[in-house]
Formats: C-alpha cells, sequence, structure tokens
C-alpha cells in the first residue's frame, strides 16, 4: 500500500467503490448510519499537501461523523504527479456519486457537504466555490447527471490561497506542477473565487501553524463576510498542522464539539 494513503478495511480486505467507470485507482468508501429517515452526507477529503493523503484525516473523521449521525464517504482523489483539475472532478464526482446512490446507503440527496484538510481543505473549498460543470470529457453516465456542489463545506486548517507570503508552496507545486502548468495560482485561490453561490461554511486553523499559515483562513473568512455567506470560524491560539480530529489536544479539540453545533444549527443533526 503507497505511504499515507487512506483504505478502509473490512473483515481483512479493502473496501471502497470505484468512483469513476473503469479499472481507475480512485475510489469512495462509505460510512453508512441508516437512521429511520435519510441522513445528510458528508464527502471526507484528506489532506497531504496534493502529493499524498493522509490517514488519520479519513476514516477517523467519517466514524466521528457517524456518531452525529451523519454518513461519511472517504474519498481517495488523485494527487500529485496528476495536476489541475484532476482532483476537482475527482471530487465533483464524488458528491454526484453519493447523490446518485443515496437510496442505497440511506441518505439525502439534498444535504451532501464536504469536509477537508489543508490541501483536502483547498480541494473542498475550490468545489464549494466552482461555477463551472466540472465534468470529465465523455462518455458520461447516470451520476454525472447530478449536481455537485455541496450544501455546505468544513474546511479545517485550510490552503486557501496559492499567492503571497501565506501560500503553501507544496501545494502549489503539486497541484499545479514545476511550471504552474495545471493552472493560474490566483484563479485558484479561494479567497478570490467567494460569491453567492458559496454554501455555508465552517473553518478553524491554529494562530500558530508553521506549515499553512493561518492567514489563510483569516483571508478565507474576510471574503465569505463580504459576500454574506453564512460562515462560522474558529482560530485557536496553539496546535501543530495536522491535527485532525484533534482528540486529546485541550484547545484545538474543541473543534469537533463545534461543528457538531454548527451542523445541528444546519439541520444536518437531530
Amino acid at each position: 500500500m503507497e505511504r499515507g494513503i487512506v483504505e478502509a478495511r473490512e473483515g481483512g480486505g479493502v473496501s471502497g467503490h470505484r468512483l469513476w467507470p473503469g479499472e481507475s485507482g480512485e475510489r469512495i468508501t462509505p460510512y453508512p448510519v441508516w437512521p429511520e429517515r435519510p441522513a445528510a452526507a458528508v464527502v471526507v477529503l484528506p489532506g497531504g499537501g496534493y502529493e499524498r493523503l493522509a490517514e488519520h484525516e479519513g476514516a477517523p473523521v467519517a466514524r466521528w461523523l457517524n456518531t452525529l449521525g451523519v454518513a461519511a464517504f472517504v474519498l481517495r482523489y488523485r494527487v500529485a504527479p496528476h495536476r489541475h483539475p484532476l482532483p476537482l472532478l475527482d471530487a465533483a464526482r464524488a458528491v454526484r456519486w453519493v447523490r446518485a446512490h443515496a437510496a442505497e446507503h440511506g441518505v439525502d440527496p439534498a444535504r451532501v457537504g464536504v469536509l477537508g484538510f489543508s490541501a483536502g481543505g483547498h480541494l473542498a473549498g475550490l468545489l464549494a466555490t466552482e461555477t463551472g460543470p466540472m465534468l470529465a470529457e465523455g462518455p458520461h453516465d447516470e451520476v454525472d447527471a447530478r449536481e455537485a456542489r455541496p450544501d455546505l463545506a468544513v474546511l479545517c486548517y485550510p490552503v486557501v490561497t496559492l499567492t503571497g507570503d501565506a501560500a503553501h508552496a507544496g501545494s502549489v507545486a503539486s497541484l499545479l506542477g514545476p511550471g504552474q502548468e495545471g493552472g493560474d495560482p490566483a484563479g485558484l485561490s479561494i479567497e478570490r473565487r467567494v460569491g453567492p453561490h458559496t454554501p455555508p461554511v465552517f473553518v478553524w486553523h491554529t494562530a500558530d501553524d508553521a506549515s499553512v499559515p493561518v492567514d489563510n483562513t483569516l483571508l478565507l473568512t474576510g471574503a465569505l463576510a463580504r459576500h454574506r455567506v453564512p460562515v462560522e470560524a474558529h482560530v485557536y491560539p496553539s496546535g501543530v498542522h495536522g491535527l485532525g480530529l484533534a482528540e486529546g489536544d485541550p484547545v484545538a479539540g474543541d473543534w469537533t464539539s463545534r461543528c457538531a453545533v454548527f451542523l445541528r444549527s444546519r439541520g444536518w443533526t437531530a
């Protein structure tokens, strides 16, 4: 198994569904809850600088969402050497896939969100702010007919801007390539893409994050506020980058309870 790649194991074997028709390696792994009525769902996008996928930001997060009564789907999306827009196409396909298979997993297709960490937070933000069709070249199937835009986004210590001093150089290089042949960094900076179409956002960061500066979250929060997009933002005074659920952290570990309240306020949990 490639180092750092998210895989869920059930009964000793690798579980999950192919995201695309054929033999591609992108997979989506469901963690359903099967409540009395269809549940809200969240597609989980682990971080890893668009170079790998962090295991602790995948399955453990899905299981935490399950405790809230939310169905979760962990996505193994393409990373380097694949470039933009391939990760975005994978994320869009994942949201469409969840909506297309909602009945099979006890999900309400009208309540499908995204939750991403670090570079996965950037990917979640790209998806939440994209206004284009987000369709790969054909042929297309019934999944592609579904809506790809999420109904809300949870961004955890996200990469937001791809320009300036606050940019995470590793994510930029992995997503766009050494010559930035994968796209325009400014056009892929989330704070520049926010608009009235952007869904509600919950975002958190730590003030002393040495890998992805907190300026990323501050830029995003300002942009969301200017466009009057509902936003809840938390900046904790201390904590290393990549905390995941931050279990055991006496300060940043508060984020999961705050996020649970946010989800409840949006009608996503009981």
